[in-house]
């Protein structure tokens, strides 16, 4: 059978059964962070309430991240207010569990737990809040919503605060078993610091548009924030505060009983740099040799939800987050000088995650 002919034809069910998702769609339920969004972006609502109210009922969300060949999993617990329809503010407790490895790099040996170091937090605080300036359809079927909010994340020990650590353990291993310390290259006793915490943030702008209606039910958003965050600060702080870009797009299937699935991808582009991972960052053993290259995240997820009135959402999905990163210098006993270099591998451009909103 003609592949072109399937493919298409495949198509046109997809967009036959669509065109029949044509009630209002409330798509919204909590991100990663504890945001109304996507699984990672915010969009430009706030938890859905009853026309008249001043407080929402609030909602509560569970999201998990399987990144523990290196990075580790990740777990949130958020909790998030709406009031007067226009505004929104929450708190979300961020938790990890540290990777299984390093990056598979023939340095790894002189980094004690291999890249996953860098991990080695238990987690971090995210507040933020929201401010709907223009509803979705305010002016006409066609006018877009467009909110302004921000957050703010504390105790964000990941990469940066965990370079100087690691790099100082990774110093002293290299100077001890080259034997470069006999000759007075290095110190193999260098006092290992405490872990630094950070504090990051985002201010962000969303335009978001459902529609509702025939040839194809649709909800697109996009969107520009300014952060000094790396991958929502789980990789550390960027070396500076800058604009980044984000959006997705999610089509409503029904699925009956009032229930509709929303197969959706996502986008955010990241700071290219984390500080603490650039050429002799904290010690003459620099970590990564040159910059760290971080890719924009992506990510392919399915939500299901209640069309009307939603109390609850339920969203499974693949993220793209993170894979060869650059290179790490490799050394040769006895040479106490790098040799040459082996890629960093984070092993995160699969990763697998779930959440689970309810709104009381």
């Amino acid at each position: 059978m003609n592949l072109r002919l399937v493919h298409r034809l495949a198509v046109c069910g997809f967009l036959t059964v669509a065109m029949f998702a044509t009630a209002h769609v409330n798509a919204q339920y909590l991100t990663l962070e504890g945001q109304t969004g996507g699984f990672l972006t915010p969009t430009a609502y706030v938890v859905y309430m009853e026309k008249g109210q001043a407080f929402s009922h609030p909602a509560i969300g569970f999201h998990f991240i399987d990144a523990s060949k290196v990075i580790g999993n990740i777990e949130t617990f958020s909790i998030t207010e709406a009031f007067y329809g226009r505004a929104e503010a929450g708190y979300t407790r961020s938790v990890h569990q540290f990777g299984d490895s390093g990056s598979g790099s023939p340095s790894a040996t002189v980094i004690p737990g291999g890249f996953s170091a860098l991990w080695n937090a238990n987690g971090m605080n995210i507040f933020h809040g929201k401010v709907v300036a223009i509803n979705d359809g305010q002016f006409g079927p066609w006018t877009p919503g467009v909110a302004v909010g921000g957050l703010v994340r504390t105790g964000d020990k990941f990469v940066t605060g965990e370079a100087a650590v690691v790099a100082t353990e990774a110093n002293n291993a290299y100077c001890y078993y080259t034997g470069a310390y006999l000759e007075g290259l290095c110190n193999p006793t260098v006092p290992v610091p405490t872990a630094k915490s950070y504090t990051n943030g985002d201010v962000y702008v969303a335009v978001t548009k459902t529609w509702a209606k025939k040839p194809v039910p649709f909800l697109a958003n996009f969107g520009w924030k300014a952060t000094n965050a790396t991958i929502f600060g789980i990789g550390g702080q960027s070396t500076r505060f800058g604009g980044r870009l984000f959006g997705g797009l999610g089509i409503p299937l029904p699925l009956g009983h009032g229930v509709v699935a929303v197969p959706s991808a996502g986008f955010t582009q990241e700071p290219r740099t984390s500080q603490g991972l650039g050429v002799a960052s904290y010690t003459s053993l620099p970590l990564v040799a040159g910059k760290a290259d971080i890719p924009t995240t992506m990510d392919y997820a399915v939500r299901v939800t209640q069309r009307e009135k939603p109390h609850f959402a339920f969203d499974i999905g693949i993220g793209q987050v993170a894979g060869n990163i650059g290179s790490a210098p490799t050394y040769t006993f006895p040479n106490p000088a790098p040799t040459g270099t082996a890629p960093i591998d984070l092993q995160a451009r699969k990763v697998v995650g779930m959440g689970l909103s309810y709104r009381y």
